[in-house]
């Protein structure tokens, strides 16, 4: 395993984070793996050398966090442990959604106690709230980070204007301000190398992109991608611009140049994102222990300059996707 810092925390996380939507109950998405299946994946995942777990408290509505609280207890102190808030998570109360105090306050509560912690390492906002104004959602979060429940802040995908207008608002408010970014990114969604890469970079943000792998477009072959669980039942993956532009012709060169290195199209995918020097560490969901493991070889893959640039040559510019 390789480590990095991640953005300016100083925290020391593997190049590869463990998302665990992957982990709760199948009752909330067919593809999802129970407690008993998870297990052993994230065991391999620490055998491994990952100490790094994203999950939130939408997966599976609250059993992500309960089962990764429950398979990193005894060895807290040297995993870094990431969770985030903002979707509703009951239907019947409009408070356990969205960014205000008494949201904020609620679902973190309800996420220490899931994750068994009395402190989270990075806690998210999850997408942007336009009902609340950014200053009530900034405050929340310092008294949570001043009380010690939280030691650091993060955002997931929003336009970099806003993510802008957080940083300056905690920096004129003398509040902690946001310190990684988790936003869509991957060899088939390349738009956020438009503004929100560049102003992370400037702003020493760590960047942990998710859905590194296009929801398993960049795993297999075009032909192939509905044959699975996942392709079938993920309206998700097809609601985003992977198949628009030149996404096919990428998916294709991917194939090809994993044919030529003898790896996995999903090594090449995540050697990509690897060899990308604005980026700490790719939010990785698997549902086997053997895929983990190619994940991880991916980090001693080579691409040379010629090659990235090969990739990279059929995209184009596509709608944005992935802040709603």
């Amino acid at each position: 395993m390789e480590y990095t810092t991640l953005g300016s925390t100083g925290m020391e996380v593997s190049r590869l984070c463990l998302g665990c939507m992957s982990f709760g109950t199948p009752d909330w998405r067919d593809w999802v793996l129970d407690e008993e299946e998870s297990q052993p994946i994230i065991e391999r995942a620490i055998d491994l050398g990952i100490n790094f777990f994203d999950t939130a408290n939408m997966y599976s509505t609250g059993e992500s966090e309960r089962i990764i609280g429950d398979a990193l207890a005894g060895r807290r102190e040297e995993m870094v442990v990431a969770t985030k808030c903002y979707f509703q998570m009951d239907e019947s109360n409009p408070h356990s959604g969205g960014l205000s105090r008494k949201a904020i306050e609620q679902e973190l509560a309800a996420s220490l106690d899931r994750l068994g912690m009395d402190t989270v390492d990075l806690y998210q906002i999850h997408r942007w709230d336009y009902e609340t104004p950014i200053e009530e959602t900034l405050r929340a979060l310092d008294d949570a980070v001043r009380r010690g429940q939280v030691r650091h802040l993060g955002a997931s995908s929003m336009w970099a204007r806003q993510f802008g207008k957080a940083l300056h608002t905690s920096d004129s408010l003398g509040l902690a301000r946001f310190v990684t970014m988790q936003n869509h990114y991957n060899l088939l969604y390349r738009e956020e190398e438009r503004e929100m890469l560049p102003l992370c970079q400037e702003e020493d943000i760590g960047v942990i992109p998710w859905s590194p792998l296009a929801r398993g477009y960049l795993t297999r072959p075009h032909e192939a991608f509905d044959e699975t669980d996942r392709g079938e039942s993920d309206e998700q993956a097809k609601g985003h611009p992977y198949f628009e532009g030149g996404g096919r012709e990428v998916n294709e060169r991917v194939e090809e140049l994993a044919g030529e290195k003898d790896v996995s199209m999903a090594q090449i995918g995540l050697a990509w994102l690897l060899h990308k020097n604005t980026v700490d560490a790719p939010i990785i969901g698997t549902t086997s222990v053997e895929h983990l493991e190619q994940a991880v070889e991916a980090l001693d893959i080579s691409l040379t300059e010629s090659d990235m640039e090969w990739l990279e040559e059929p995209y184009e510019p596509v709608r944005v996707s992935g802040l709603e």
